[in-house]
């Protein structure tokens, strides 16, 4: 038995166990050490990666160390191909999220050991195949943002948040405490949906175990699954950014320092899409089936409502992250079209979309710490004085809106062919026009900020990227450039897992017609 997963999952804790023990005044130590825990996992994401096979395809690299065994409940670890995907994309995350921070300004030691502790939950989502710890993980993962955005985040003008600015003004306290308390208070609201759902599905007779393959293998009655289900999607798609349920997202993106912004947007969002697909449509398979036409509905109202929030904001971390909204449409549309493209798609769409938007938010925040401001109507031709910064955006930008030879054409092309294949093909039309939408505005604001006129007077002397600096766009750059010529590399594993999981759902669905 290899212990490569275990691994993954503990270096970033004992990285943030290790930060306890340092003084605040050790500021280098405090860095290497985080770096190291980040690195660790990293590359135990790619030999992962490297070393599962996908011929034989399924569940490998399995753990099981018991916990409580009278209720069935064990930290069971193992990896399959959606594993493999969203292991690698949370690994390249969180070590250019941490050279993103090297700068950080105040109480870094805490800053650090949060955002370790946050990403060892993430990266126990992933691997965890029993469903207590599961959401012991999940839980892991959200509840440090609390602390993460209150803390270290930037207050913000709350009438910037969307086409309601005026509502919200009226109940908004304004700045980053009220954007942490927002995201804290959805999400556990969706936790304790999630709860309730697990504690439906555990207590059915002749279940009481928490082991996923044997929920698998259990067959619930129609009508527990009929209550399990939307408890289980709107729970999870809470911190998926599901309408109208989404709207602690553009507040808690624009409030969170930038490696904040990176993990939230790149890898928790993608922690409600998996919880959905891997919870609610493989344990309930029945109930999945006959709520797809609303989740797929609800998905394309996303990934418009999204796109055309994100073409009227003033504010670029605004921008970004409204069409993280609406490109987690896009992977909820592929997720409710049960076919094989979709499923595909749309767990290739947390990928892309994860190292795309972790792009985004480390370009933003260089151009904020230098600028000190994203209004994007004092900006313009940011490229003279920092052209690798320009590059970079405009990469990050024609992976948005789906230009060919990226990550994000290869996600949104299947997408749209399972929504075609499906028994709801209209679902296409709107998620074309969401795609086009998306390509005005990230490409007006491209031309804004960066490919104009020099600029004059403050900004003509503006720091391109240095040191560290240069690892996020590097990094995150080459993967949306690598994986968009070379998709197979995941292609191949994620759909051993998705042509498994949909073989259960439709049979179930089939029988139980």
């Amino acid at each position: 038995m290899n212990h490569w997963l275990s691994l993954i999952v503990a270096a970033p804790a004992i990285a943030a166990a290790c930060l306890l023990v340092l003084k605040p005044e050790q500021k280098l130590a405090i860095r290497l050490v985080s770096l190291v825990g980040a690195t660790v996992s990293l590359i135990g994401s790619l030999v992962v990666a490297a070393t599962y096979d996908r011929a034989l395809g399924g569940f490998q690299m399995l753990e099981s160390y018991p916990l409580v065994p009278s209720y069935g409940i064990h930290l069971k670890l193992a990896v399959d191909g959606w594993g493999v995907a969203l292991l690698i994309l949370t690994g390249i995350i969180i070590f250019t999220g941490v050279l993103a921070s090297w700068s950080v300004p105040k109480r870094d030691k805490e800053f650090f050991l949060l955002l370790l502790v946050l990403v060892a939950g993430v990266f126990g989502v992933f691997v965890s195949q029993d469903l207590f710890v599961f959401f012991l993980f999940y839980e892991i993962a959200v509840l440090p943002m609390y602390l993460l955005i209150g803390i270290w985040g930037a207050s913000h003008d709350v009438r910037a948040a969307g086409p309601f600015k005026y509502v919200w003004k009226r109940f908004a306290v304004g700045g980053k405490e009220y954007a942490a308390m927002k995201l804290t208070l959805m999400l556990l609201v969706g936790s304790a949906a999630v709860l309730v759902a697990m504690l439906i599905l555990w207590a059915s007779p002749g279940v009481q175990t928490f082991d996923l393959q044997a929920l698998e293998r259990a067959s619930f009655s129609h009508t527990t699954q009929m209550w399990a289900f939307p408890l289980l999607w709107l729970g999870f798609g809470s911190l998926a950014g599901v309408f109208p349920f989404h709207t602690w997202s553009p507040d808690g993106h624009a409030s969170a320092p930038t490696a904040v912004s990176m993990l939230h947007a790149g890898v928790l969002m993608k922690l409600g899409a998996f919880g959905v697909m891997r919870i609610g449509m493989v344990l309930v398979p029945d109930a999945a089936a006959t709520w797809a036409p609303i989740v797929g509905t609800v998905a394309v109202i996303n990934i418009l409502y999204g796109a055309f929030c994100a073409a009227s904001q003033t504010d670029l971390k605004y921008i970004v992250a409204y069409s993280s909204v609406s490109h987690m449409g896009v992977v909820m549309l592929g997720a409710a079209t049960m076919t094989p493209n979709g499923w595909n798609g749309a767990v290739y769409q947390m990928f892309a979309h994860g190292i795309m938007t972790g792009l985004f938010f480390a370009l933003v925040g260089l151009v904020y710490e230098r600028a000190h401001t994203r209004a994007i109507a004092k900006m313009g031709g940011f490229a003279h004085p920092m052209p690798v910064v320009a590059a970079f955006f405009t990469l990050a930008c024609l992976s948005s809106l789906g230009l060919p030879g990226t990550a994000g054409f290869v996600a949104e092309f299947l997408v749209f062919v399972g929504a075609a294949q499906s028994q709801h093909w209209w679902w296409t039309i709107p998620g074309v026009l969401g795609a086009f939408v998306t390509a005005v505005y990230v490409l007006r604001a491209c031309k804004t900020i960066f490919w104009g006129p020099a600029p004059q007077g403050e900004y003509a002397h503006l720091a391109d990227a240095r040191k560290t600096e240069w690892a996020a766009p590097l990094v995150l750059g080459s993967a949306l450039v690598l994986f968009g010529f070379w998709p197979r590399f995941l292609l191949d594993s994620i759909d051993g897992a998705s042509a498994t999981f949909l073989q259960r759902v439709t049979t179930v669905a089939e029988v139980s017609k």
